[in-house]
């Protein structure tokens, strides 16, 4: 028997190794042959038989249109997308900022730079952070794990600045770690112990968003699992379910004596609401002011979420662009630009985004999807290449036990610290001392639509360089 198994075993290493040596020596004819098989294919079979029709075809549906239409065939349920819009939404590229080379002079850089701003200057407690960034409602449960939201909540507090709870479940822990902690008082039967309110640095109603404007949602049991159903109060095999109105029959007077009584209950923090910005973002900001709100928190269409239906993400709203200037320019109509803060968000990414909002009239800005990829940083490995990078951050992700808190606390903490050290180098680069001291009148424009629209100067125009 052991000769038998030395003889086959010999065979079979005898085969390979001339296998071995005929592919190494044939393998550019055999290759030759695939492609010439191949192209005789692509190259003389009709249209309708060949596979290059499916170039065209992508091309008038798009990938991802062709996606997302093929999951909609298999499901036949509403879609739920990840991150908010793809679609092309008018920019903040073509703004750019006006240097101080000879009148004024760039400031040294060796001269600290006031970054700081308060929110809800007119509340009895303002909300005052060290820097304009803050970090968006991403909710536990229904959005991150309790890791993500333990390291993002470590890196606001280490940066100075706040984190909003979103609409989920508070965890004691995420409390634990904050520093200026804004609550979310949402659509929801959780979150709104009173406990929380008197917590609560900054309350923020939230009537609406970018990627789902108003409306709610329902998350069945199995996409809502472990201990957040237990802090939300749900019941073995219960919905969570998050409604599209506060009260039943509700009316802007109903809107107005919860503002009034969470601002008592909280002992004066700011109170403010959230909406997704709306072609009539001017009523909506007039219903606002009526409603007696200390900040108004706009985000734009290009916002980002853990799942919405691409139809609300894709077809309503307006860009973050056009909000901010529309949302600013209302409230210096009403004489309220200084008393009621502006917070802006929506694929606002980098430090440049962020300072032109500003620059354009907000106060502040929330970050949500530029953070979450922050926080995630190297440790998205864990999940590629067969899993996508936010299945280490999303409650429901299969790597969210791999997730290490304090890596990701460090990382979105660097993040924000140096977001606001490079805004810092782009006021110095302007001449200014202060955030306080930027403003339209430091912005211009390579396009002329864009410039006629914020009343900013177009730069082949204003500088006396003549068309033609």
């Amino acid at each position: 028997m052991p000769e038998i198994l030395s003889y086959i075993t010999f065979g079979i290493t005898a085969f390979l190794f001339i296998a071995g040596i005929v592919a190494m020596f044939s393998w550019r004819w055999i290759m030759k042959q695939i492609v010439k098989q191949t192209g005789k294919i692509i190259f003389t079979d009709s249209y309708q038989e060949n596979i290059i029709e499916i170039i065209p075809g992508l091309k008038h549906m798009g990938i991802q249109n062709t996606l997302e239409n093929n999951l909609r065939s298999e499901t036949g349920d509403l879609l739920h997308r990840p991150l908010g819009s793809s679609k092309s939404w008018p920019s903040l590229d073509p703004i750019t900022f006006l240097p101080a080379q000879t009148s004024p002079f760039p400031t040294s850089s060796d001269e600290e730079v006031d970054v700081s701003v308060t929110i809800g200057p007119k509340a009895k407690k303002p909300l005052k952070i060290d820097i304009p960034l803050m970090i968006s409602g991403m909710a536990y449960g229904v959005g991150l794990s309790q890791q993500a939201r333990v390291a993002l909540a470590g890196a606001a507090n280490k940066a100075g600045t706040a984190i909003n709870s979103g609409e989920g479940g508070i965890l004691d822990e995420e409390l634990n770690a904050a520093g200026k902690y804004i609550l979310q008082f949402s659509k929801t039967e959780w979150g709104k112990d009173e406990k929380f309110i008197k917590r609560a640095d900054m309350i923020e109603i939230k009537l609406g968003q970018g990627a789902k404007m108003g409306m709610g949602a329902v998350i069945s049991p199995k996409n809502l699992t472990g201990k957040a159903r237990q802090i939300m109060g749900l019941k073995e095999g219960e919905d969570a379910v998050i409604h599209e109105h506060f009260f039943e029959n509700q009316t802007l007077q109903d809107l107005k004596e919860l503002v009034d009584e969470l601002r008592s209950l909280s002992g004066g923090v700011p109170i403010g609401a959230k909406m997704g910005a709306g072609g009539k973002i001017e009523e909506d900001i007039d219903h606002l002011l009526e409603m007696g709100v200390d900040f108004i928190a706009v985000d734009g269409a290009q916002a980002a979420t853990h799942a919405g239906a691409p139809i609300l993400a894709d077809d309503f709203g307006i860009p973050t662009l056009h909000a901010v200037v529309r949302a600013s320019n209302h409230l210096q109509r009403r004489k309220m630009k200084g008393r009621v803060s502006l917070v802006v968000s929506g694929g606002l990414l980098i430090p440049g985004h962020f300072l032109k909002v500003l620059a354009l009239g907000a106060d502040a800005v929330y970050l949500g999807s530029a953070i979450l990829f922050a926080l995630a940083h190297t440790q998205v490995t864990k999940a590629l290449p067969f899993e996508p990078p936010t299945q280490v951050v999303w409650h429901e992700g299969k790597f969210k036990d791999s997730f290490n808190v304090d890596e990701g606390t460090k990382t979105a903490q660097k993040f924000l610290n140096a977001s606001s050290e490079e805004m810092k180098a782009a006021l110095r680069a302007m001449g200014k001392r202060s955030l306080s001291e930027l403003s339209r009148k430091d912005l211009t424009s390579y396009d002329e639509l864009t410039a006629r629209m914020i009343g900013i100067p177009f730069t082949f125009k204003e500088w006396g360089v003549k068309k033609g």
